[in-house]
């Protein structure tokens, strides 16, 4: 590997541990360095992965000359100060979803890279599979015509981590919307074509969280200090017209095993449902109705390892971010005015 781009990631406890597989994969680059808090979890992870160059305190990463990327992988409220002290010290930023938990964390983060003149990628996976691709391309030729409205859910039966990064507020930010919602809301706002939101009516909040007997699937016990949302609604309208309906949770009485994300679009010429990549199509002359499919071929490498590979190749081909903080500013927008809407009780604008 020729000067390789060297990666440092600051949070190896959780989410990394997908990343590396992407790094280690990647022709253009090489991980080197790991950061974290906890100095049992980043020695233990320098094991593992036999990488020497280990910190407690991120600074180390930013000062090392060496490094040209940050992958940043810590809980919500620590994305945006890591990712702008990063791009400050001149190197790009690979960030978790969400980019960050309000839309003026990312208007700093956006002027952190413009005068910095480095990439800033948020890692929404969900782009890189297969199907979201493919699906992409065959939208992207215009079949479905003008995208007027949506219907997205995200939905779990007793499903989340009930660990601090996630249920409380100080460090995730919020609760589902946060989580899961910033998923399938980029991917839809993505296959619309990120039309700007305009306004959005929403409500947030937890139903089953606080309830005698309730109790995660996933192992651990609901702590008493949960303070964010287990369940979010939402009502968008577009500066273009189109609307879209959106449903979170992360407890819910709903017949599923595990998570239904379905994605619904409605065009003037076609529909189209996301994972089954199948579009509902119709023949004027023959009046008649028709589905098909796309015929899809597996990626070699896992999703989460796909973006990071891809970011790498952005850099090296000088090629814009292949997922631009504008566009996590309209997610982030959209799902900050759900929670300002349920303050509010009604509608409220919302300016990406």
């Amino acid at each position: 590997m020729a000067n390789p781009l060297k990666v440092g990631i600051i949070g190896v406890g959780g989410i990394a541990r997908t990343h590396v597989p992407g790094w280690n994969a990647s022709p253009h680059a090489e991980l080197v360095a790991g950061c974290d808090i906890r100095d049992d979890v980043v020695k233990h992870w320098g094991e593992a992965n036999q990488i020497k160059t280990l910190a407690t305190n991120p600074e180390e990463l930013f000062s090392d000359a060496d490094i040209d990327i940050i992958d940043v992988c810590t809980p919500n409220m620590y994305h945006a100060p890591l990712a702008v002290a990063a791009l400050e010290s001149g190197k790009h930023v690979i960030c978790e979803k969400p980019l960050a938990p309000t839309p003026q964390d990312i208007y700093k983060m956006i002027e952190a890279r413009n005068q910095s003149g480095k990439l800033l990628m948020t890692a929404q996976h969900f782009r890189f599979e297969p199907k979201s691709k493919a699906m992409k391309a065959e939208i992207d030729r215009g079949v479905l015509g003008d995208v007027y409205h949506a219907r997205s859910w995200m939905l779990r039966r007793n499903g989340f981590s009930p660990g601090p990064g996630f249920v409380l507020k100080k460090n995730s930010g919020g609760g589902p919307c946060i989580d899961i919602g910033v998923h399938i809301l980029d991917l839809t706002l993505w296959f619309m074509g990120n039309p700007q939101p305009a306004a959005v009516t929403g409500v947030a909040r937890a139903e089953l969280a606080h309830r005698k007997g309730a109790f995660c699937a996933w192992g651990g016990e609901i702590p008493e200090a949960f303070d964010v949302e287990d369940f979010a609604a939402a009502f968008v309208r577009f500066e273009t017209g189109a609307t879209l309906i959106l449903e979170v949770s992360w407890l819910l009485h709903h017949d599923i095993r595990g998570e239904d994300m379905q994605m619904w679009l409605y065009g003037t010429d076609a529909g189209a449902h996301w994972p089954k990549c199948e579009f509902l199509e119709s023949n004027a002359a023959t009046k008649q109705h028709f589905n098909r499919s796309l015929q899809l071929f597996p990626n070699l490498l896992e999703a989460h390892a796909q973006e990071c590979v891809e970011f790498a190749q952005a850099i090296v081909d000088g090629a814009p971010s292949p997922v631009p903080a504008e566009q996590s500013l309209q997610v982030i927008s959209i799902l900050d005015g759900i929670y300002r809407s349920q303050e509010q009780g009604g509608e409220v604008r919302v300016n990406a």
